[in-house]
Formats: structure tokens, C-alpha cells, sequence
């Protein structure tokens, strides 16, 4: 099977550079590493974000330096560890968020569903700005997840959550992801986490490049 992605001899801006690493499709697959490492700027690598300095990065065997970023983008989410998220209501975010993809944006009653499974006991008129880190960093990732893409990068999500609370919410994202055939990445420094969900690993060392 052609794995999901795959880089060869890949460099980035000329003082990261990485081992070639695979990303058997179908598997959910965490990314562990020292500080450093380069594991937020692989992410953005696979999404397009990033162009490497050298060598290539693959998504489904194709190249990803010659595929329409924004389409890849929209296929490709990346959650970013600080979540951005726009003045207003819980529902004003998600209309915000829609309306930048031209699509048109779940009912209060998905999102409402979508938030429980998240353990965000909020109405869709709730004050974002009255949040906690950990309760924005929840709702950032319940709007990507709402768009149900073919792959989403997850960069340190359950970083500004206690264990327990970190747990439930990966599985949750994770049952999601399942439902929809969503494949699943994540970066993490949890070893706990790791172990408990990862199907696949791969660790980042630090190497200069040359």
C-alpha cells in the first residue's frame, strides 16, 4: 500500500535536516522528539505551509512541491499547538472558519453534539473570550475536525490539558477521525500518549544539516 506520506533526503532551511521517514496509510501515526527536532516545521511540510530547502516530501505518492497548496491545505488540516480563535461566539467561529472555506457551516445542534464529545458544556452562543487555554485549544480542534479532511495533522494537542482530560479528548478525535475516514498525526512529547494510541512511531533526532 503507498504510504499515506514519505520524505527522502529532506532539508529545511539549511539547519534541519531529517532521516526519510514513512507514513503507512491507514494507521495512526504519532511524531515524537527532543525540542528542536523539527517536528511543527515537518507538519508544515506535509501540509504545504513549508517548502523544503532540499530533498522531497510525498502525500499518497505524489509530490507535494507540485500539488495546488490550498486544495492540499483543505485535504490536509493542520491544528496548530496555539489555537486562533476569532472574537465572538462559539457559533461565530465555526461561520468564521466556514465562510473562509466557501462552505456552509454545521447547525447549532452538530455543533452542539460535536462540543459534548469534546467535554465543552457550552451553548453555540458562548463568549470564547471567558475560556480557558484548554477549553480554546478543544474548540479549535472541533472546528477542524468538523471538516471532515482525508488527513489531519495534530501538533501537541492535548498540550495545555491535564492527562485524564487529554485522554478522553484523543480518543474522541480519534473515534471522529474513524467514523469518517479521517487519517490521523499527531506530534506529541506525551510518551504516555504515545503509548496508548499510536499505531506507529516515529522519533525525531536532531541532525544539522550539511
Amino acid at each position: 500500500m503507498e504510504p499515506l506520506f514519505k520524505t527522502e533526503d529532506l532539508v529545511f532551511g539549511g539547519f534541519l535536516k531529517y532521516a526519510d521517514l514513512s507514513f503507512p496509510a491507514g494507521k495512526i501515526t504519532f511524531i515524537t522528539g527532543e525540542s528542536g527536532s523539527g517536528k511543527s516545521t515537518l507538519f508544515k511540510i506535509l501540509n504545504g505551509t513549508l517548502s523544503p530547502s532540499k530533498g522531497r516530501a510525498y502525500y499518497r505518492g505524489r509530490d507535494i512541491e507540485a500539488l495546488d497548496a490550498i486544495a492540499l491545505r483543505r485535504e490536509v488540516s493542520l491544528v496548530s499547538q496555539e489555537p486562533f480563535l476569532f472574537d465572538g461566539a462559539v457559533r461565530e467561529n465555526f461561520d468564521a472558519y466556514y465562510a473562509y472555506r466557501e462552505q456552509s457551516p454545521p447547525t447549532d445542534a452538530d455543533i452542539k453534539k460535536l462540543l459534548s464529545s469534546f467535554l465543552l458544556d457550552f451553548g453555540t452562543d458562548a463568549p470564547t473570550r471567558t475560556f480557558s487555554g484548554g477549553e480554546k485549544q478543544r474548540l479549535y480542534i472541533a472546528v477542524f475536525l468538523s471538516f471532515q479532511p482525508r488527513v489531519l495533522l495534530l501538533d501537541e494537542p492535548t498540550s495545555a490539558l491535564d492527562a485524564a482530560t487529554g485522554a478522553s479528548v484523543l480518543s474522541a478525535i480519534i473515534k471522529s477521525c474513524r467514523e469518517n475516514g479521517t487519517e490521523v498525526v499527531v506530534v506529541s512529547h506525551s510518551v504516555q500518549m504515545a503509548e496508548q494510541f499510536a499505531q506507529n512511531t516515529l522519533h525525531l533526532r536532531k541532525e544539522a544539516a550539511l
